[in-house]
C-alpha cells in the first residue's frame, strides 16, 4: 500500500528518478578519486634554472625529491592531495597545490633567500653606489665601467630593491642626447666617479646596459626606458657589417674600431629584442668566421692559437644559447688553474679567462658555475662557488660588507696584458655580481634567450 502510495504521488517518478542518478554520480565519483593517478612537474626559478633536492610533500610525511634540473613526478595517487615543496633556501610561489586527478606540468616558482655571505655581498653594493647613481667598479677606483654598471643594476632588482637599479637607468637615460646619440654614438666604456667619460664606446658593454633594461622592464612592466633600450639597439644594429658580424665600437678618438670581438658579437646577439634580420645576419657570421666545429666552440682570435678560445664564450655562449652542447662546460676545462690569492694568502681553483692560466678570473668562475647550474650540474656549481668562498674577503671601507676581488693574483687578462694594479687587492663589482647570480639562480640572458629561431640557424646543433 505504501508502493502504490507513492506511484500516485504527484512528481513521485520525476524524484526517484533524480535520486537515483545523483545516488549513480556519487558512486561514480567515488571510483574515480580511488583510481591511481600521475602527477609531474618542475621547480625552477624565475630564469628557468631548475632547483635540485627539494621535498615536495604530498602528505604530512610522504614526499618525492627534485631532480637536477627541478623536475619531479609522483605516481599511485589517490583521493585528493596537498602539494607542498621544502627547501631551507628557497620560498615558493605558490606554496601549495590541490591535487584531486592526474596532471602534468606543474610548476612551482623558487625564490632563493639569501644566507649571511649573499647579504654582505648585497650590502657592499648598496654602500657602493654614489648619489649619482654610479658605482666604482673596485673600493676606491675612481672608475665607473659600463659593463660593471649593468651588472649592478641587476644585482639590485635581484634584491627587490628596484630604486637603486633606476639611479643607474637614471644616469644614462638623462644623456641619451648628449652622449648616445651624439657624433658616432655609444655609451663610453669607462668614465670617473663623477660621470665624465672617457669617451672609448664598446660594443659589449652597451649591449649590457640594454640587458639590463631588458631584465628591468620583464620584471616590472615599467616603460620609463624604452627610448633608452630603442635608442642603444639602434647604436648596436649600425655597428653590423655587410658580414654580418659587429665592429668592436669607436675608439676615444672616435676612429671606428674596424674588428669584432666575438663576446660583444654575442652579447648583442642577446641583448637587441626578437628574431630579425640583425640576428640572422649575425648568426651566419658566427657560422662562418667564429665557429670551430671540431671543438664544438666559438673562437674568439682566429689564426692566434694561444688565445684562440676565451672563457666568457664557453659559458656565456651556454647560458644564451637554447640547447646549447653542454660539452662547452667540459671544454672549458683548458681554463682551470690553481692559485693563491694575494688577498689573503688562500688557494683558490677556478677558471682563468684564457689558456696561459696564470690567474684565477673570479667573475668567470662565477660564470662557470651559473652555467653548470643551468646544465644540472649542481655538484660543479656548489664546488665552484665553495672555492669562491675562500677568496670572498671583508670590505675596507664598509663595516659587514663583503666581496671578491677581480682576479686571485697579478696575471694577465685575455692576451699577455698585465692586469692592472689593485686587480687583486680591491673588492670589484664583476665577481661579486656574478656570484649572486649563481647563488640566485639568475640567467641575465633568460629574458631574451628563446627568440624562436629556426633550427637551420642554430648552427651549433647542425
Amino acid at each position: 500500500m505504501y508502493a502504490a502510495m507513492i506511484r500516485h504521488q504527484p512528481g513521485t517518478r520525476a524524484t526517484l528518478l533524480f535520486l537515483l542518478l545523483a545516488l549513480l554520480n556519487v558512486s561514480c565519483r567515488k571510483n574515480e578519486l580511488s583510481l591511481p593517478y600521475e602527477v609531474s612537474g618542475r621547480i625552477a626559478t624565475g630564469s628557468g634554472i631548475g632547483i635540485k633536492g627539494v621535498k615536495l610533500y604530498f602528505t604530512a610525511t610522504d614526499f618525492t625529491l627534485t631532480d637536477s634540473l627541478g623536475y619531479w613526478k609522483i605516481d599511485q595517487l589517490t583521493g585528493k592531495h596537498t602539494l607542498t615543496p621544502n627547501n631551507s633556501n628557497h620560498v615558493f610561489e605558490p606554496a601549495t597545490l590541490l591535487l584531486n586527478g592526474p596532471a602534468t606540468g606543474l610548476g612551482f616558482k623558487a625564490y632563493f633567500v639569501p644566507g649571511e655571505r649573499e647579504m654582505q655581498v648585497l650590502h657592499w653594493f648598496n654602500r657602493q653606489q654614489l648619489p649619482n647613481g654610479l658605482l666604482e667598479s673596485v673600493e676606491q677606483g675612481n672608475i665607473a665601467s659600463l659593463y660593471d654598471n649593468a651588472l649592478a643594476a641587476m644585482v639590485f632588482m635581484l634584491s627587490g630593491d628596484f630604486g637603486k637599479a633606476e639611479k643607474i637607468f637614471d644616469f644614462f637615460n638623462a644623456r641619451i642626447n648628449s652622449e648616445l646619440l651624439n657624433g658616432v654614438g655609444g655609451f663610453s666604456q669607462f668614465r670617473d666617479r663623477n660621470g665624465v667619460p672617457g669617451n672609448h664606446r664598446w660594443l659589449g658593454d652597451n649591449a649590457w646596459l640594454l640587458i639590463a633594461l631588458n631584465n628591468y622592464k620583464a620584471m616590472t612592466g615599467n616603460t620609463t626606458y624604452d627610448a633608452l633600450a630603442s635608442a642603444i639597439s639602434g647604436w648596436l644594429v649600425g655597428l653590423q657589417d655587410s658580414d654580418g658580424g659587429l665592429f668592436a665600437g669607436y675608439a676615444s678618438d672616435n676612429s671606428r674600431l674596424n674588428y669584432k670581438v666575438t663576446e660583444g658579437n654575442i652579447d648583442a646577439f642577446n641583448a637587441i629584442a626578437g628574431y630579425i634580420d640583425f640576428h640572422s645576419r649575425l648568426l651566419t657570421f658566427l657560422k662562418n668566421d667564429r665557429w670551430d666545429e671540431t671543438d664544438r666552440n666559438l673562437v674568439s682570435w682566429p689564426g692566434n692559437p694561444a688565445y684562440l678560445y676565451a672563457l666568457d664564450n664557453q659559458s656565456w655562449a651556454y647560458c644564451l644559447f637554447p640547447d646549447y652542447p653542454v660539452s662547452a662546460l667540459y671544454t672549458a676545462d683548458r681554463f682551470l688553474t690553481q692559485q693563491t690569492a694575494t688577498i689573503n694568502n688562500q688557494l683558490i681553483h677556478g677558471y682563468d679567462i684564457d689558456e696561459d692560466r696564470d690567474a684565477v678570473f673570479l667573475e668567470g668562475t662565477a660564470q662557470m658555475a651559473l652555467a653548470f647550474r643551468m646544465a644540472g650540474l649542481q655538484s660543479q656549481a656548489a664546488y665552484y662557488l665553495s672555492e669562491m668562498d675562500n677568496v670572498l674577503v671583508p670590505s675596507s671601507l664598509y663595516a659587514n660588507a663583503r666581496g671578491f676581488p677581480y682576479a686571485s693574483n697579478r696575471g694577465t687578462g685575455y692576451g699577455d696584458t698585465p692586469l692592472w694594479e689593485g686587480a687583486d687587492t680591491k673588492i670589484a663589482i664583476s665577481g661579486g655580481a656574478w656570484y649572486l647570480f649563481a647563488r640566485f639562480g639568475f640567467n641575465p640572458f633568460a629574458v631574451e634567450r628563446n627568440k624562436n629561431m629556426p633550427p637551420s640557424a642554430m648552427f651549433w646543433l647542425l
